[in-house]
């Protein structure tokens, strides 16, 4: 039986190419090492497979090899994305189980948009039922974006737990770092307050944000990339300029993984 809940299905082209280029960049050398043909997973991909579609082509500028399985738990999505079926990209009925073919365990799982439906208390478990499908050197990519893909956050998973977690953004009409919060991983989304390491490195992001308002005549860019140099002084972050450049900032999970199992109570509000 397929373990999970629908998603919404909401999904357009190119809606993932942030995450994409990251995994195809970062995730590189394990795909080109594979003795066989690296195979990913686009679990939970919606009522369109374009999303599955465009992780094999990008997959590919790495491994000309690679392939590709979209796994939806809602089955009219499956039957829908059976044209798009070639060699190299297929589509099956599941959830979280991950009914490959022969057991095969796959190189790389993307759950995009996919545990923001669940509560909190479900992600560990989400996490390590994923986690426990990963190939030897395997990686698992779990995070939200908005619709048009603007606006990224992922966390970076391996069977022994939580990575990183990177932030990517079209910077242009970006107003500040801590925007970004709203596409807050489930494991996150509710820990932006404060005392939580989440918070606070956002917070640290707005001010170095804002020192590097002297680079904005320079372009977003450039602003960016400076604000992330100086928060590079006070966190532990993962990446480095060239992938800076490109709009993002990855920091390692120990960094600002919430405090306690428990979501804390937001500040109430008055009316």
């Amino acid at each position: 039986m397929a373990e999970g809940m629908a998603t919404r299905g909401t999904t357009h082209p190119n809606r993932l190419r942030r995450m994409d280029r990251w995994i195809a960049a970062t995730h590189a050398a394990a795909l080109r090492r594979a003795t066989a043909p690296p195979l990913a997973v686009d679990l939970g991909y919606g009522a369109a497979p374009w999303t599955a579609v465009e992780l094999l082509h990008r997959l590919r500028r790495v491994r000309p090899d690679a392939r590709v399985t979209g796994v939806e738990i809602d089955a009219a999505r499956v039957t829908a994305a059976g044209p798009y079926k070639r060699p190299g990209i297929d589509f099956v009925r599941g959830g979280f189980e991950l009914p490959l073919p022969g057991g095969e365990r796959p190189l790389l799982i993307r759950a995009a948009n996919v545990l923001r439906q669940y509560d909190e208390a479900e992600v560990a478990g989400a996490w390590q039922r994923l986690c426990a499908r990963l190939a030897p050197g395997g990686l698992l990519v779990e995070g939200t974006c908005d619709e048009i893909g603007r606006r990224h956050a992922w966390v970076t998973l391996r069977p022994e737990g939580p990575v990183t977690l990177t932030f990517a953004a079209r910077l242009a009409g970006l107003g500040t770092p801590s925007e970004l919060a709203e596409r807050l991983p489930k494991a996150l989304i509710h820990r932006n307050v404060p005392g939580e390491p989440v918070h606070a490195f956002l917070r640290d992001f707005d001010r170095a944000w804002a020192a590097a308002a002297p680079y904005g005549p320079l372009g977003a860019r450039q602003r960016w990339v400076r604000a992330v140099r100086a928060l590079s002084g006070a966190w532990p972050l993962a990446d480095g300029p060239h992938r800076w450049r490109q709009g993002e900032v990855t920091v390692h999970w120990p960094a600002v993984a919430p405090r306690s199992a428990r979501p804390p109570r937001r500040p109430a509000t008055r009316p």
